[in-house]
């Protein structure tokens, strides 16, 4: 029997003899196999090829993917999370998806908390429902505006906008026009049940104008030099805290003061700079606070448990009760007690106290998670940018939204004094919404002007699949494909 055929016997279960074929043996020198009879015989031998390792082949040690411990599911979840907030998308769909559901959860929660308060003044249930859901419908508008408009007009809107907010707030202090609104002169009435707060717009302001000046001295590398640094930024700064302050407004001038430093840090001022004007800031804040006594009750309602006997930190005290109640998963939509008339102003400046108290602890966590969010992805945008321009407004916006959310819910939780102000695209009002949302569309577009984020959406269009794909298939002489 020649030695490329030999066969091996075997017994069946009947005991007869049935011939099975073994693997080749290798050809004697000189004489060639077959190419299917010598493939059969190292593959039954378990040849290997050059430069493959001892046991990688099939039915060896190392066929199997080695298998890791208890940690390499995690691992692995944590690197493909890691991968997946490294794509160029990310911050995009993060700054969208998360401003969107704040303010959708924000005007379910404005419904729920103004029901109440509405029917006490003898108005439809949905009353500040109705107004909030208008406000929100043409911010989405200017959001969708901002975030198609090029970088360029952005910056060319920059003085524009600072002018007219200027000339509104000056406005506002003219007796017969202005409004005053639980002792704040800071309104303008507008007609029917609408209303204006310049002083909203005045941070948006701010963050353009001040965002597109720092851009030109950084450009003509004057930023070095402190009195480029400061002027005419804090001046300006001043101005518009100056006008607030005239209403009594202060806290949106704390607000406004965050804007400040913020840009001043992306800036790169130095330390002692930067500590001189916190330093004044500050000084003139106690200032401000020793001489009005509501500013003072509203400094010493900070921690308390219970209002005291005649009536004050009710408001401090009730917010606590409210969040109390609420447990982990909450009361239920709709089924708070305290906005029935014990916490005044539940669907504004107490709002996170009313959404502890029907939603629970899961509610105001997925809040909290979703600002968390939206700012993260503000600090990405501002930090992968050259553009000192994106860099500036972009800081200066994370900057606004996530100060003035620690500062509300900082009050709600009597951990800060209560300083009035909306927790950002949550809270009702008007006058807050649509800056924040525009402030929003600022930031998409920031995100869409990134290199990486263009080449991306680009991709995405059918016409340019479509025109790659063509590309990428080769015409045969005969003409098919």
């Amino acid at each position: 029997m020649p030695a490329d055929e030999r066969f091996a016997v075997r017994r069946d279960r009947a005991g007869a003899s049935v011939p099975r074929p073994l693997a080749a043996a290798p050809a004697p020198s000189g004489v060639p196999l077959p190419d299917g009879l010598a493939l059969r015989g190292r593959l039954a031998t378990g040849a290997r090829r050059p430069g493959t390792p001892r046991g990688s082949g099939r039915g060896g040690p190392g066929s199997r993917t080695p298998r890791t411990g208890r940690g390499g599911g995690p691992r692995r979840t944590y690197e493909r999370a890691r991968r997946a907030w490294d794509r160029p998308l990310t911050a995009y769909y993060v700054i969208l998806g998360s401003s969107l559901l704040i303010t959708v959860l924000g005007l379910v929660m404005v419904y729920s908390a103004s029901m109440i308060k509405a029917l006490d003044i003898s108005k439809p249930a949905t009353y500040f429902f109705g107004k909030q859901f208008l406000a929100a419908v043409i911010g989405g508008a200017l959001m969708l505006l901002a975030a198609r408009m090029p970088v360029k007009l952005h910056r060319a809107l920059a003085y524009p906008i600072l002018m007219v907010t200027v000339f509104l707030m000056v406005l506002v202090q003219v007796p017969g026009i202005g409004m005053s609104v639980n002792g704040n002169q800071n309104w303008l009435y507008l007609g029917g049940p609408f209303q204006l707060q310049p002083s909203e717009f005045g941070k948006l302001a701010l963050i353009l104008w001040g965002a597109d000046l720092l851009a030109r001295k950084q450009d003509k590398r004057l930023l070095t030099q402190w009195k480029h640094m400061l002027v005419p930024l804090v001046p300006v700064a001043f101005m518009l805290l100056g006008l607030i302050m005239l209403g009594g407004d202060m806290g949106t001038a704390i607000i406004l003061t965050a804007i400040l430093f913020g840009l001043l840090w992306l800036a790169g001022a130095p330390t002692r700079l930067f500590a001189g004007v916190l330093g004044a800031a500050a000084a003139i804040a106690f200032l401000l606070i020793r001489t009005s006594p509501n500013r003072m009750s509203r400094l010493a309602c900070m921690g308390v448990s219970e209002p005291d006997p005649e009536g004050g930190c009710w408001q401090a005290a009730h917010g606590i009760y409210a969040l109390a109640s609420g447990g982990w998963f909450g009361s239920g939509l709709g089924a708070s007690v305290e906005k029935w008339g014990q916490l005044p102003e539940p669907h504004t400046d107490f709002i996170f106290a009313i959404t502890g108290e029907e939603l629970g602890l899961a509610g105001t966590l997925s809040v909290l998670a979703l600002f968390a969010a939206l700012g993260y992805a503000g600090i990405r945008v501002a930090g992968r940018t050259e553009d000192p321009f994106v860099r500036f407004a972009a800081g200066g916006v994370t900057t606004w939204i996530t100060a003035q959310a620690v500062i509300n819910i900082g009050a709600v939780l009597g951990l800060l004094p209560i300083a009035g102000v909306p927790l950002p695209l949550f809270s009702y009002g008007g006058s807050a919404l649509l800056p924040t949302m525009f402030a929003v569309g600022l930031m998409i577009a920031f995100a869409r002007e990134d290199p990486a984020a263009k080449a991306a959406l680009a991709m995405r269009k059918p016409g340019v699949r479509w025109k790659t794909m063509r590309r990428r298939v080769k015409k045969r002489p005969s003409g098919e494909r």
